[in-house]
């Protein structure tokens, strides 16, 4: 059926500017649809597409649900940045509101990601929502929530459901003396350039994801560091183990939750 849906709004969106397939499934069967992927990137095909149920949040479907390798999307060669597929994971629902109203018009394939659970709103030190009000959501442009101006031990890195968590982590560290820096990395296969800079010359990175580490941003992150000649000490977290169901206690079980994050965070500066 996915195989079927998704060629179908890739036919509709097929070489034209005028017109774009929408598409919507769960995460879990997003590998099901990977040669009509292929096929629509290499035909510039307008998609846009939602997968649902991404991460292991508030979720007891099974264990199907998590872990999977959501950035197989991006399996094309190099593209130019006009064609290139995106994939954009919001941290909240305010952010998924400006990712959807800025992409909605944009060439190629769009995969965007959530958990079917609610997560927190994002707030600041006023409690105020982060991205609702006027704020522009940008691709190609990481966010940095926390430690914008000031200098920094290190950063954590993170995005979708594991932000708010990091959040947490980020504000509690503060509270103990620890300053850490947290970059919302919404647009998850594209490098910020001037953040790689800010956040790679400092002693440390932390990429925190509810995504598998084998597959996951992580594995990538790294990667993008190294090739910048950056090398801070680099950690991962993300879900690693087995488990039953998908509720939100695969937080703690995997390792993502904001005592787990704070506990890494001490490992890796001592």
């Amino acid at each position: 059926m996915e195989r079927a849906n998704f060629s179908a709004c890739a036919g509709f969106g097929f070489a034209s500017k005028e017109r774009q397939g929408i598409f919507g499934t769960f995460a879990a069967f997003q590998e099901m649809i990977l040669s009509e992927i292929t096929m629509a990137r290499l035909n510039f095909c307008n998609v846009l597409c939602h997968f649902s149920h991404s991460g292991v949040d508030d979720m007891a479907d099974n264990m199907c649900h998590f872990g999977q390798n959501n950035f197989f999307a991006d399996n094309g060669l190099a593209e130019e940045s006009s064609t290139q597929t995106q994939l954009f994971f919001p941290a909240d629902v305010h952010q998924m509101t400006k990712v959807i109203e800025r992409i909605f018009f944009e060439p190629g394939l769009r995969f965007v990601y959530s958990t079917r659970s609610k997560v927190p709103e994002l707030l600041d030190k006023d409690g105020k929502p982060i991205y609702a009000g006027d704020r522009k959501f940008e691709p190609g442009c990481d966010d940095v929530v926390s430690g914008s101006g000031i200098p920094c031990t290190g950063y954590i890195v993170s995005y979708g459901d594991a932000l708010y968590r990091s959040l947490d982590a980020v504000h509690r560290l503060h509270q103990e003396g620890i300053v850490v820096g947290l970059v919302n990395k919404c647009h998850l296969n594209c490098v910020d350039e001037e953040v790689m800079q800010l956040i790679g010359k400092s002693s440390f990175v932390v990429v925190v994801e509810s995504q598998n580490t084998k597959t996951g941003l992580g594995i990538r992150f790294g990667t993008w560091l190294l090739e910048r000649g950056l090398s801070p000490k680099f950690v991962r977290c993300g879900t690693h183990a087995d488990g039953c169901g998908g509720m939100w206690e695969h937080a703690y079980h995997q390792g993502y939750d904001p005592e787990s994050i704070m506990s890494v965070v001490r490992k890796v500066m001592a």
